[in-house]
């Protein structure tokens, strides 16, 4: 499907073919994303995780990494012929241009999937659906959904977690971070705002205090 009727698809779903809201959930590299996902998900909201659906369309076998392969060689293969996801990775944080083909090719089997991850919560008990995905903002498809969930984090602290996580010095957690869209670009599209700047009983009331403010606005019950 040509990109431009992908995202007329995903617009028009998220934006109100289904029964109940899709709300867009993202922030920055160790801002804790994932987490807010998991107080979400602990409290009956339906999560379609983005990365986890990244994963499975170039799984083994699937056209999806036929395509990866053609576009980057068999050296992105490990030696069981699954993709080597920090080779990969290697490859196309050093090069802008080798990025882009890799968003051509697993962007829009992405949309897809979560097309159909959306639609399997259609008649779930959820009063909501979170679609949490890295780059909503920098894709621009945080304005397909009718509203935005954005994790934010004091820059020494995501600078802490980023390099305890990922057992990276400081000077390649910095280029790390250095590499995305400032996080205070992601607050400025958001209609609500995470703070995860302290402990897990900290973000909990955070995690409260949006769900109930999404509950609110979109008028749905929580579930029993």
């Amino acid at each position: 499907m040509h990109d431009s009727a992908l995202v007329a698809r995903i617009r028009f779903r998220y934006d109100g073919s289904m029964d109940k809201p899709v709300i867009g959930l993202t922030g920055g590299i160790a801002s804790g994303k994932s987490t807010v996902a998991r107080l979400l998900a602990a409290r009956g909201v339906a999560v379609v995780d983005a990365d986890q659906l990244a994963r499975e369309v170039v799984a083994k076998g699937t056209p999806g990494l036929a395509a990866v392969v053609d576009a980057f060689g068999e050296d992105v293969l490990d030696a069981n012929g699954e993709l080597d996801r920090p080779k990969l990775g290697a490859i196309v944080f050093a090069d802008p241009e080798a990025r882009r083909r890799l968003e051509a090719i697993t962007h829009p089997l992405i949309g897809m999937a979560g097309l159909q991850a959306i639609a399997a919560h259609r008649d779930g008990p959820s009063p909501y659906v979170v679609y949490e995905a890295a780059l909503l903002v920098e894709t621009g498809r945080h304005t397909t959904f009718p509203a935005l969930v954005v994790v934010a984090v004091d820059e020494p602290t995501q600078l802490a977690r980023l390099m305890a996580r990922e057992g990276i010095p400081e000077a390649a957690a910095r280029a790390r971070i250095a590499s995305q869209m400032p996080l205070a670009t992601k607050v400025a599209a958001a209609t609500w705002v995470v703070r995860n700047d302290g402990d897990e009983h900290a973000l909990a009331l955070e995690v409260e205090r949006v769900h109930q403010a999404i509950l609110d606005r979109f008028g749905k019950d929580a579930p029993a």
